[in-house]
């Protein structure tokens, strides 16, 4: 059977679509930093559900991440049919005291590695008479966010990719579905140093659980769905950015983000 590979899979959004693939019993690669995290998880979810999962741990932001993961593939000689791209940060803060380098190596894992890891793994998924990409975004990608500049400009190279490239694989047998979730009960806020009570409060209002994201995520991928923003309250305002003016709208998301 093939398998799925998922990016960023030791927590978060990323674990909780291993964890519901794995409940249909999809063969699993998980790929994230943390040797422990993935080996307890690949654990849990081979004896819980009895499929196999394999994983390897690899920082995605490093030189020649991408080949270890075809190399990974080639050696054990696995087919894949799945490939979602999760792994992902965000930075907040106003763009010019942020550090430089810690910006760049945002966009190359939001960015760079997850077209790099599409382009390597794209002739496998080709093989399979249907296959899926399931590439996370984020409902930031609708709008620009002032301190989040770089992050929600990230997000949205992530929409129109995924929706470009769905349309040139139309008919090959591989779908492409961008998922855009909103505020998830994960550790995001933490790791993007967003600690004011005015965001936490924001957040905690429209806060998702990672499992309801990941079950939606995935009807979504397997429905062939091009987009998908779960959570109605998270479709609505993403929605109404298009007819608000962008001022208006940008204003409001530094009222929202502006650190204290």
């Amino acid at each position: 059977m093939a398998f799925a590979l998922i990016t960023g899979a030791s927590k978060g959004i990323g674990k909780a679509i291993a964890l519901e693939l794995a409940k249909r019993k999809f063969d699993l690669i998980l790929v994230a930093r943390s040797n422990n995290l993935l080996a307890q998880i690949a654990d849990e979810l081979s004896q819980q559900y009895q499929v196999s999962v394999k994983y390897l741990a690899v920082d995605l932001s490093g030189n020649g991440a991408v080949g270890q993961i075809s190399g990974f593939i080639q050696t054990e000689e696995l087919q894949v049919s799945i490939l979602v791209n999760n792994a992902g940060y965000g930075l907040w803060g106003r763009f010019d005291k942020l550090n430089l380098l810690q910006q760049l190596n945002m966009l190359r894992l939001n960015n760079e590695i997850l077209v790099s890891l599409t382009y390597s793994l794209l002739p496998l998924l080709q093989k399979e008479s249907q296959s899926y990409i399931l590439n996370v975004a984020s409902t930031t990608a609708y709008q620009a966010v002032p301190y989040m500049s770089v992050y929600a400009a990230s997000k949205a190279f992530v929409v129109s990719f995924s929706r470009g490239l769905s349309n040139e694989l139309r008919g090959t047998g591989v779908s492409v579905t961008c998922l855009s979730p909103g505020a998830t009960d994960t550790n995001f806020m933490e790791q993007a140093g967003m600690n004011t009570q005015k965001l936490i409060n924001s957040a905690n209002k429209v806060s998702m659980m990672p499992q309801v994201v990941a079950e939606q995520a995935v009807n979504a991928l397997f429905d062939k769905q091009v987009e998908f923003i779960p959570g109605v309250i998270n479709k609505i305002t993403a929605y109404a950015n298009n007819f608000l003016p962008k001022k208006t709208v940008e204003g409001i998301a530094a009222n929202i983000y502006r650190p204290a």
